[in-house]
């Protein structure tokens, strides 16, 4: 029955010639490992048409979709994550299978008469297959793809004539947007797969007109294509498959922050395999030479690798003459050797220099993956992303936007330990907030309030770093000497020194223990003990009445915090003390700590060494600041601890 059915089909289609045709092609010498490069290229461009397909069905190309789109692949479509790894991998491998089949072609000498059209054809392949690299890298519309590959437009504007028209062309108009999304998005999908089939059509046809080239003296018989090869070449895209596969699940590709035009990124590079060129226009003398021929960035960027690709294209020429084989293979090896070289000194000034350039690529690497990752667990939130697209959520995010206007206006003063070393002045403030850990805030935590009452001196230590320096502005000298109050001439670095010891040790520490639980509770923060708890209570009448006890036969007093301070108790609508500056109402909450960034004098009076902010930032900035000082935030974390009760 399946013969029957076999011979109709023949019949009809004749497709027992062309597999004939396609598997009984000599191979003289017999079958060898070094030619299952051609096939394992083929096999990976078949993948990538695989996954890409995958890919376009959920695939949105616009700057308010693209992101959020891959997000979704990424995050929740099925077996998404998956599907993208081994197309982002993929990719890559193909250019290092380029790389091995190049170099066993021209070793070979496949690229000699009569097969030199082929030869072309390849290298003409070769470039589709980099350019396909070069489109995709934009298409998650992230801070990495968008940033690099607005550098390569712009090397192709310094295109001698027509770069500008380049330009143009293929990022659809003059300004970098959402066209150059939808224009590399139509060649990465449309033209340029289009074009690969056509031209590896034409490099199979001229490949199968001359047979193929092997090595001369023949090891072993004549064999054909089937079945030995094709095992071979068979074995080779599993290795392949299998390494893209582990690549695609051990890392996966990466999604970092939504394009932001108005954010700066300092680690904008190509893909690896573009780093050697990235890396020669770095040069000096490329740029001197630049400057000489009045041809600018285009002298490293188009004339050089031109001349270097047009020699690779007149390798089948060169042959020709006496030792010209020889020069072609020393040449291509004199290449890769270069491009190499290249590539791994431009990997050791990102990755390991100490130079600034070094520094300032690793802190803008961490910060993308940290932004990328904040990024989707946004996205993830109950309330995802929103309609005006997932740039909104860091924007709108306190954890990603407060440690950026702290690092602007604060951490000069309040230097964080992380920062360390990068300050050409000593701290003038306590250190308020982690921006490496963005989570760590010490500012008013219980361990800022200890400090406080009972090492007040150390505490503010760097207060003593401000200094009224001859000819310094009136503003200055006032900060300097309200900086040696607060240190040596006030009420509260006295009382501290007295008190420490008996708060710490009476009563096993429950004195203190209460008052730093009641004064962290005026924050109306969600960890702070509620005022029926003991600890509260005790905290509470030490802060309004003192405290008296008995430390063996001698009688010791605390004094009371309300002869000094003005605090409406949280929650009591009746209750206040007015004591004075400074204001602890609301202590270390987001009413008081607006209130305080904007005027500080008006909660320390003329003790006050820090200057007021209202006019100095945005409200946009004042309020990320503060929420993220005060912890005001969406976190993963949290809505799952949140919504537990409720579940059970």
């Amino acid at each position: 029955m399946i013969n029957r059915l076999a011979d109709w089909l023949d019949h009809r289609t004749g497709y027992r010639d062309l597999m004939r045709e396609a598997l009984d092609e000599p191979i003289p010498g017999g079958a060898r490992w070094r030619y299952v490069w051609g096939s394992t290229l083929v096999f990976t461009f078949g993948m990538q048409v695989l996954t890409g397909f995958m890919l376009w069905f959920a695939y949105s190309p616009s700057t308010r979709t693209a992101w959020e789109s891959v997000f979704f692949i990424q995050n929740e479509m099925h077996f998404g994550w998956l599907i993208r790894g081994l197309h982002h991998f993929t990719a890559q491998a193909m250019v290092v299978l380029l790389v091995f089949h190049l170099i066993q072609v021209v070793i070979d000498g496949a690229y000699k008469a009569p097969r030199e059209v082929n030869f072309w054809l390849g290298l003409v392949l070769m470039q589709i297959v980099l350019g396909l690299g070069l489109t995709g890298y934009l298409l998650p519309w992230d801070q990495k793809g968008y940033y690099a590959t607005q550098v390569s437009t712009e090397i192709m504007g310094s295109t001698p004539v027509i770069g500008p028209q380049l330009q143009q062309l293929v990022q659809g108009g003059p300004e970098y947007g959402h066209h150059t999304l939808t224009r590399f998005f139509a060649l990465h999908a449309g033209v340029l797969p289009a074009l690969l089939v056509a031209f590896l059509f034409l490099h199979i046809y001229v490949f199968r007109r001359h047979a193929i080239t092997t090595k001369l003296p023949h090891r072993a018989p004549t064999t054909t294509f089937w079945p030995d090869q094709v095992l071979r070449d068979g074995v080779a895209c599993l290795i392949v498959l299998a390494a893209v596969g582990f690549l695609a699940v051990w890392r996966g590709a990466e999604l970092s922050a939504p394009a932001n035009p108005g954010e700066p990124y300092e680690a904008a590079r190509p893909e690896w395999y573009y780093l050697f060129l990235f890396r020669f226009l770095k040069f000096e003398w490329v740029s001197h030479m630049g400057e000489v021929t009045g041809l600018g960035e285009a002298f490293g960027a188009v004339v050089i690798p031109g001349a270097l690709m047009g020699l690779l294209a007149l390798m089948p020429l060169i042959a020709h003459i006496k030792g010209g084989h020889k020069f072609n293979v020393a040449y291509l090896v004199l290449v890769i050797f270069g491009a190499a070289g290249l590539t791994g000194l431009a990997i050791q000034e990102d990755w390991y220099s100490s130079s600034k350039d070094g520094l300032a690529f690793r802190a803008a690497v961490q910060q993308a993956h940290v932004d990328g990752e904040r990024a989707t667990e946004l996205a993830l939130s109950p309330s995802g992303i929103p309609p005006a697209g997932a740039i909104t959520l860091l924007q709108s995010d306190p954890l990603t936007q407060g440690p950026k206007v702290f690092r602007t206006y604060c951490a000069d003063c309040h230097q964080p330990a992380s920062m360390a070393g990068q300050f050409t002045a000593a701290a003038q403030a306590p250190e308020l907030a982690d921006l490496t850990e963005r989570e760590k805030i010490r500012f008013a935590d219980r361990t800022w309030i200890t400090a406080v009452l009972t090492d007040f001196r150390g505490h503010f230590g760097a207060l003593a770093n401000i200094k009224a320096e001859t000819g310094s502005p009136a503003e200055q000298e006032a900060r300097a000497k309200a900086a040696e109050a607060i240190l040596n001439g006030g009420s509260m670095a006295d009382w501290s020194q007295t008190n420490a010891e008996i708060l710490k040790t009476s009563d096993g520490g429950a004195n203190l223990k209460g008052i730093v639980e009641f004064l962290y509770a005026q924050s109306g923060k969600a960890d702070a003990v509620l005022p029926d708890d003991p600890a509260y209570a005790r905290g509470r009448e030490i802060f309004e009445n003192g405290l008296t006890l008995m430390q063996g036969d001698q009688q010791v007093t605390v004094d009371a915090c309300s002869g000094c301070h003005t605090l409406h108790v949280r929650g009591e609508a009746d209750e206040a003390f007015s004591g004075g500056s400074p204001i602890l109402t609301g202590y270390g909450g987001q009413d008081w700590l607006r209130a305080f960034i904007s005027d500080p004098a008006a909660h320390y009076g003329s003790n006050n060494a820090m200057p007021g902010f209202a006019t100095q930032l945005t409200p946009q900035e004042m309020d990320m600041l503060v929420r993220w000082l005060t912890g005001d935030y969406y976190r993963a974390a949290m809505a799952v601890e949140t919504s537990a009760p409720a579940a059970e």
